[in-house]
């Protein structure tokens, strides 16, 4: 799968059968040295295009269950914030 195909996808989580938002171009975090994605970083709500105050949701990559078409199917125990600017 190409990194562009992840854009625009829908995060879901399973356990507590939520969205959790839209996964965007630049909402990933990368291993400088090895170019794996560690994890996926949900933004937080925006309104009219402007981000919303708040901490974004992280999602470590061995939480993925399923990669689909529209969505992607996530299993976590508890969400990691974490503050972007």
């Amino acid at each position: 799968m190409r990194l562009s195909e992840l854009s625009g996808k829908e995060i879901v989580d399973v356990k507590r059968a939520e969205r959790l938002g839209i996964l965007g171009q630049t909402d990933l975090e990368i291993n400088e040295h090895t170019g794996q994605i560690k994890a996926l970083i949900i933004p937080s709500v925006k309104w009219f295009g402007f981000r919303r105050q708040g901490d974004d949701i992280r999602v470590p990559w061995n939480h993925i269950e399923k990669i689909g078409a529209d969505m992607v199917i996530v299993n976590i125990k508890e969400y990691e914030s974490t503050q972007i600017e």
